[in-house]
């Protein structure tokens, strides 16, 4: 069982920034790709950012490539706690964003696909106008 915990939501102003946290614990720690996904209410959860542990690629969601920024504490290749740096805020960001993390060994499009994800509990972001 993997546990994810995200911090750092909030409410901001467009144009403004905010830093999400999630922080990755299991009893046995394994490789694992780490991703961030928002769900606004009526409509999918989607992927927004990804992190590959091994290399440390990253992939984003058209929508905020030069905005958000995936980052990712490691120890021995090991993701330990994921952060999204996200600037340059719009209201059409608002929503919940959800962290998630999948088996390390699968690629990055297992976890952007979010059929076998572990999943935080969800931080909200409001942007207003």
């Amino acid at each position: 069982q993997v546990h994810l915990v995200e911090s750092g939501g909030g409410v901001v102003q467009a144009e403004g920034s905010l830093k999400l946290s999630c922080v990755v614990s299991s009893a046995i720690m394994k490789p694992y790709n780490v991703g961030w996904f928002r769900q606004v209410p009526g409509k999918e959860r989607d992927f927004v950012a990804g992190y590959q542990w091994n290399g440390g690629r990253t992939e984003y969601t058209d929508s905020v490539k030069g905005r958000f920024t995936i980052t990712c504490d490691t120890v021995n290749n090991t993701v330990y706690t994921a952060h999204l740096q996200m600037d340059k805020l719009k209201p059409e960001d608002t929503a919940v964003y959800y962290c998630a993390a999948a088996t390390g060994w699968e690629p990055l499009i297992v976890l952007k696909e979010g059929r076998d994800n572990y999943w935080g509990q969800g931080t909200q972001v409001t942007v207003s106008s």
